[in-house]
């Protein structure tokens, strides 16, 4: 089955205008854009066709174009990276069995989170779409707490059922918990990483319909494939001692120069 990964990105943020070409310094002090950081992640996942840069923004389509990824320009009127996906599958007129989403401001993503939501997929013929799901430990926990503490949009929080269906998706931390954590503790908390797997048929019916009450609500994509009806495959995956952080606000810059630091990556 091929696969294709999109990148949407898009300069006019409404948190965080120009987010794509913000500098993040790895280890070594090498400082590479966001969107640079997001694609090498993309290139390092092994059983992938075909990689490309989503935008309608010609700073962004330069800065990709200079570190050597292939750029497919789009709609400014795209409401989200999923349609932003679903354009750059049009515009390249190809055939693939499967389209990744990549978001560009998750640079921390694995190589093997990509690979088993592609994977589990593929073995789930009645899911048209799925996403990863990180079991959160006290530490990434207490800093979601701390976020909506402090008025800021943190990770993504995830509820499934027994069969790994989704749903709900929110902003806010769910589930409820009757408890506080330790950093090392395990929680029932699940961080919903940001990639997405859809089947072509899928991108098809969430650009036909309308954008959902309760995605504009959260602000969270997602929200209308359960509205339409489609079902979303939670892919549980493990760290693997790696930490994950996406670049939501700029107080993020710092935590996720600190957590390339501590992983040794440059």
């Amino acid at each position: 089955m091929s696969v294709l990964v999109v990148i949407p990105a898009r300069f006019a943020s409404t948190r965080y205008p120009g987010k794509p070409l913000v500098a993040l310094k790895g280890a070594d002090g090498t400082a590479k854009t966001l969107i640079e950081r997001s694609w090498l992640a993309a290139m390092s996942a092994s059983g992938v066709d075909r990689v490309v840069v989503a935008t309608d923004d010609a700073r962004i389509k330069a800065a990709a174009e200079g570190f050597g990824a292939e750029v497919v320009m789009t709609a400014t009127t795209c409401r989200n990276g999923t349609e932003r996906c679903a354009e750059a599958l049009d515009v390249l007129a190809a055939q693939y069995d499967i389209v990744v989403n990549l978001q560009g401001d998750a640079p921390l993503t694995p190589a093997w989170f990509v690979e088993e939501l592609v994977a589990q997929l593929r073995a789930a013929p009645e899911f048209d779409v799925a996403t990863p799901v990180l079991r959160t430990h006290g530490a990434a926990l207490n800093g979601f707490l701390e976020d909506r503490r402090a008025g800021r949009v943190g990770g993504t929080t995830v509820v499934f059922a027994a069969d790994k269906r989704a749903l709900y998706f929110s902003k806010e931390v769910i589930p409820y918990r009757g408890k506080t954590y330790t950093d090392d503790d395990e929680t029932p908390v699940f961080h919903h990483v940001g990639v997405y797997a859809y089947r072509p048929a899928a991108l098809q019916r969430y650009i036909a319909a309308a954008p959902s009450a309760l995605e504009d609500l959260e602000g969270l994509e997602q929200l209308r494939f359960l509205d339409i009806g489609v079902p979303v495959l939670c892919v549980e995956v493990e760290a693997r001692g790696r930490a994950f952080w996406e670049l939501n606000n700029p107080e993020d810059v710092p935590r996720i120069e600190t957590m390339l630091f501590q992983m040794g990556l440059n």
